[in-house]
């Protein structure tokens, strides 16, 4: 089977790092990402329909957006080693094809079971998966001065597909109805998103030599960008899993406004509308919150980061707790927005700092898992705890103590990154060359 190697028209040079070409393959993955993204978000918005189409309750309407992130959560792990093996294109054009075929099969069921399969497999596991992962570890192949905000970037399409989706969801299913707004979405995934696999037929350079990276880290000292692995702060199989632990827990709290913030206003007579457009807001300004953060990791590291966004992510969850009006549920839904953005694109270049390039897909992947995991635990356990309650205090609360676990995790990876490396010369070991009964002394070296 031929490669993506074997499709390049021309040798790559490593001088291609930071280039225009790298830039403008970043706005084509955003593009893709952005479109792709659907799968996330449609779901958040058709949650009180999914009630009413399939007569259920809170939390078994909360299912389908579980069913989808636990899709992604596994199909990032199977499209980054596609990726990995063949090239990015190969999974992003099986995405496309996959989302257009399980919106046009969701379009026509009347069985919720059937429409968790869709979910699950098609729309998530195959589909929107392809779009995240994958994309988000091939750009970070063509950036090193500039890794944060180009890794920040293509994983806000995930954010822009939020700010732009939820409203045309929400228009098309009060003008068009459940069927005609799945068949929409499948044509428009179908339709756009192969054009842009163009712009990702060359194959990333490969990683600097040592001599070469030392030269570049002479000229971008005190930033976050590296293009080859540091010592990382524990060992890597450690390091793996304190990621994806903390992937799980700040995702478990991220989901808590992002996947009831409608449903949430609908149960303060708000109206579903008003809803929709605070997870405009949020998702829109989670963009802004993006970039900001990918330019600041560049100057002090990804760790530090993710700790800042983090605790700022904590802060504005406790912030929603007396929030229960129109205008403070926008001003609140903001701040969540813009602090919360800067977690997840953290995780890969963590990854990319510590391990080899040629598991960036695989390892990215994982850890991107982990995040949308605790995306799906965290939504429907948002859900059940509302049903116990009749109540999301309890649930804001919830999604607070795991964000606490996860800024722990970070606390433990600065410390360790910042012990000091002690040499301790080791005495030189004693030479017997042979019994020491009849030697002389100085036998002993």
């Amino acid at each position: 089977m031929a490669t993506a190697a074997d499709m390049n028209p021309r040798p790559v040079r490593a001088s291609e790092v930071d280039s225009a070409y790298a830039w403008w393959r970043l706005v084509a993955s955003m593009v893709m990402s952005s479109i792709g993204g659907v799968g996330l978000w449609s779901s958040v918005v058709l949650l009180t329909e999914a009630e009413t189409h399939f007569d259920i309750d809170r939390g078994d309407a909360s299912l389908p957006y579980t069913a989808v992130m636990t899709g992604i959560m596994f199909g990032n792990v199977l499209m980054g080693r596609l990726a990995d093996r063949f090239g990015v294109i190969v999974p992003v054009l099986i995405g496309s094809v996959a989302l257009g075929v399980g919106y046009s099969w969701a379009a026509f069921t009347t069985n919720l079971w059937v429409f968790l399969f869709i979910q699950g497999v098609l729309i998530g596991g195959l589909g929107t998966s392809s779009t995240f992962g994958p994309l988000i570890a091939a750009i970070s192949h063509w950036f090193v001065r500039h890794r944060g905000i180009a890794v920040a970037l293509v994983a806000s399409g995930s954010y822009v597909a939020g700010t732009i989706w939820p409203p045309i969801v929400e228009f098309l299913i009060d003008n068009l109805g459940w069927r005609d707004t799945h068949l929409i979405i499948a044509a428009i995934c179908v339709v756009t998103i192969p054009p842009f696999t163009l712009a990702l037929r060359r194959t990333p350079p490969p990683e600097p030599s040592v001599g070469a990276q030392m030269a570049l880290d002479a000229t971008t000292s005190g930033t976050g960008g590296s293009g080859a692995a540091k010592p990382p702060p524990v060992s890597l199989p450690v390091l793996q899993a304190l990621l994806f632990l903390a992937g799980i827990s700040c995702c478990v709290a991220m989901s808590m406004p992002q996947v009831h913030i409608v449903a949430y206003c609908v149960d303060l007579d708000l109206g579903q509308a008003r809803g929709a457009e605070m997870l405009s807001i949020m998702l829109g300004l989670g963009v802004v919150s993006r970039i900001g953060f990918g330019m600041l990791m560049d100057r002090i590291g990804a760790l530090w980061t993710l700790m800042l966004s983090s605790s700022l992510q904590a802060l504005s969850l406790l912030l929603y707790l007396p929030a229960d009006g129109l205008y403070s549920l926008y001003l609140v839904s903001a701040l969540f927005g813009l602090f919360q953005g800067g977690i997840v694109p953290t995780y890969a270049v963590i990854i990319r700092e510590y391990f080899p390039a040629s598991q960036a897909g695989t390892r990215i992947g994982l850890v991107l898992s982990a995040t949308i995991g605790g995306m799906a635990l965290g939504g429907w356990m948002s859900g059940e705890i509302f049903d116990l309650t009749l109540s999301y205090t309890a649930a804001f609360l919830n999604g607070f103590a795991w964000n606490l676990v996860n800024m722990a995790i970070v606390v433990l990876l600065l410390w360790r990154a910042r012990l000091p490396r002690l040499s301790i010369p080791r005495p030189r070991p004693l030479l017997v060359e042979a019994p020491l009964v009849g030697r002389w002394p100085g036998a002993l070296r």
